[in-house]
């Protein structure tokens, strides 16, 4: 692609996270919206005016067609995701789809060996990989902080039953047609981020997932509440995803044989107990002093982030950033394949009846 032209851009479907698509795609240099498409034709319409996209169509069969795009965002129902990528892709467009981009690895295959035959960029929304707590722990992990990775957990505790898109009986979210359920719809960022510290963790020798529910049997809800436990060599993965649990949070923890580092992403902090040049006796006592001014900082920062309604997409932007740099300057994708498929790997050895406790 022309490094000083704006890449053709089209947008499929017009739900909450399609907003932070077209927030980036709208204000780049690089991107230019030459269309969205919704089934709704009032929808389609008023995300084409608030973020001047040059037309608006009612299928993506119409966007292809009619303005050409050179990369689609794919802002679907994850069940849509398949026949709408694959015609993106037959019509000659990268593919940036939001998570999961297929249900099962023998789906993403599928997508996969199409746009390698087409020679076309197909890569999945793993916004949280460029969240600022996540880059900091990586760095840690990278400078040896914490020594050797020896255990990481992933937990999101999130009110899924509660109400919203998931929770209503009378008209029944296609997320419930996932393998895995709605907590499919998330589960990708808990695969992606336990992968990003234990890569072996999708072709791992021991995998034990325990599924269960704890609400109402209303007939909806399959599972509700997920403890997974991944054995990767010497180095353990643990997935966990609770709707009844509260407060509400997206925790990272990472230990290693020097030390361990914590964050959250849905009100993010960094606390690290690590070695400190201050000999063993003092060492606990300083990390409590750090950690205390790291934690009164991140309050502060959130509350402003708070009444500035900043949202945690930030590594979203930094996501699409990245990957229409490369596209403009001929470099590779932010993602590698092994990054795209091996969570959909992991995940369905996590619904594999065989791994279910």
């Amino acid at each position: 692609m022309p490094a000083d032209e704006p890449v053709r851009v089209g947008v499929v479907g017009t739900g909450t996270i399609t907003a932070e698509h077209l927030a980036y795609l709208s204000a780049s240099p690089r991107t230019r919206v030459v269309a969205v498409a919704d089934l709704s034709p009032a929808s389609a319409g008023y995300a084409a005016g608030r973020w001047g996209a040059e037309a608006s169509y009612t299928s993506h069969q119409e966007l292809l067609a009619g303005a050409r795009p050179e990369v689609v965002h794919v802002c679907t129902p994850p069940t849509t995701h398949q026949a709408i990528v694959a015609d993106c892709l037959r019509a000659g467009a990268h593919v940036i789809c939001e998570k999961p981009l297929a249900p099962t690895a023998a789906e993403l295959a599928t997508l996969v060996t199409l746009a390698d035959a087409s020679g076309l960029w197909l890569l999945e929304d793993q916004n949280y990989r460029w969240n600022d707590p996540v880059l900091a722990v990586q760095s840690l992990v990278r400078e040896g902080r914490l020594g050797e990775v020896c255990d990481v957990e992933v937990r999101m505790a999130l009110r899924i039953r509660d109400g919203g898109a998931f929770a209503d009986p009378h008209l029944r979210s296609s997320a419930h047609d996932l393998p895995a359920g709605p907590i499919h719809d998330v589960l990708t960022h808990l695969a992606y981020l336990g992968l990003l510290f234990v890569p072996g963790a999708a072709g791992a020798e021991r995998v034990s997932a325990h599924w269960s529910n704890h609400g109402p049997d209303d007939g909806l809800w399959r599972w509700d509440d997920l403890d997974a436990t991944i054995v990767a060599g010497p180095c353990h993965l643990r997935l966990r995803f609770s709707a009844a649990t509260r407060p509400e949070t997206f925790s990272i923890v990472v230990r290693g044989d020097l030390g361990e580092a914590e964050t959250d992403l849905f009100q993010p902090f960094l606390t690290v107990r690590a070695p400190r040049a201050v000999g063993k006796e003092l060492t606990p006592i300083v990390n409590h002093v750090v950690n205390g001014s790291r934690l009164a900082t991140a309050g502060a920062r959130n509350l402003a982030q708070k009444l500035l309604q900043h949202s945690t997409y930030h590594g979203l932007h930094r996501f699409l950033e990245a990957t229409y740099a490369a596209l403009q300057a001929g470099g590779p994708p932010p993602l590698t394949r092994r990054d795209i498929e091996d969570p959909t790997v992991l995940i369905d050895r996590l619904v594999a009846p065989e791994n279910r406790r």
